[in-house]
């Protein structure tokens, strides 16, 4: 909870904390987490928290000769530097490659115990992202959203026949035809909404059928 006093030995006020009086605290509602003597709180609902190796849906909100300026729905910036890219980009040639504006699919690189994030696209299926629609969820709520073993967003994909790629930083990329893609999203908002309550894949299913005229979902 806010205002708890986060109590160890010799730990470092990280991500999500304060100093009062020499003594650490939370600074939000959250889990706590300890890295490298770094005390975090990794929030139950809001902003995304970066750990190497998630899987994230990033918008280039700037750019420079050697790198672009990532935003990955956190507190924390994302550089991703042209030798985490697919392409030999040359120096200051940047923005013939991406610009500001621009999706791409990446993965968490680094993170320091200072909350310092990198981000690469150098990793089987990781790309600019082309076209589509973007919506957000709570970062919480997306292993929901992925179900045991992928089956809740398998669902949805063979019910509505939409490419989905669903980022760990609770960013969601949908593309196919407009009223699936409206489906697909009015499923996925059923989920966030009603993430803990019995029955949910159930009633997911039985909307999906509703909408698409389908007893079972399409398979790949």
């Amino acid at each position: 909870m806010p205002g708890d006093l986060l109590e160890g030995e010799k730990l470092k006020p990280g991500a999500g904390t304060y100093v009062s009086d020499g003594k650490i605290f939370a600074a939000l509602l959250g889990i706590k987490s300890v890295k490298s003597n770094y005390v975090n709180i990794i929030p139950l609902s809001g902003r995304y928290i970066p750990a190497v190796g998630d899987s994230v849906i990033g918008k280039v909100e700037d750019i420079g000769p050697s790198n672009w300026l990532i935003d990955i729905n956190s507190p924390y910036p994302a550089p991703l530097h042209v030798n985490e890219v697919p392409w030999r980009v040359e120096f200051g040639d940047t923005a013939r490659y991406m610009n500001v504006g621009d999706v791409i699919l990446a993965k968490v690189l680094m993170v320091d115990e200072t909350m310092r994030v990198q981000v690469t696209m150098k990793d089987q299926g990781l790309r600019k992202l082309q076209g589509g629609q973007i919506i957000e969820v709570s970062p919480s709520k997306v292993p929901r959203v992925i179900g045991k073993s992928g089956s809740m967003i398998q669902m949805i994909k063979g019910y509505t026949n939409c490419r989905i790629f669903v980022g760990q930083n609770g960013r969601i990329w949908l593309d196919g035809e407009v009223d699936n893609i409206v489906h697909a999203i009015k499923a996925i908002q059923m989920i966030e909404q009603d993430a803990h309550s019995h029955g949910l894949t159930e009633k997911v299913k039985a909307y999906l059928e509703q909408v698409s005229g389908q007893s079972a979902p399409r398979t790949e």
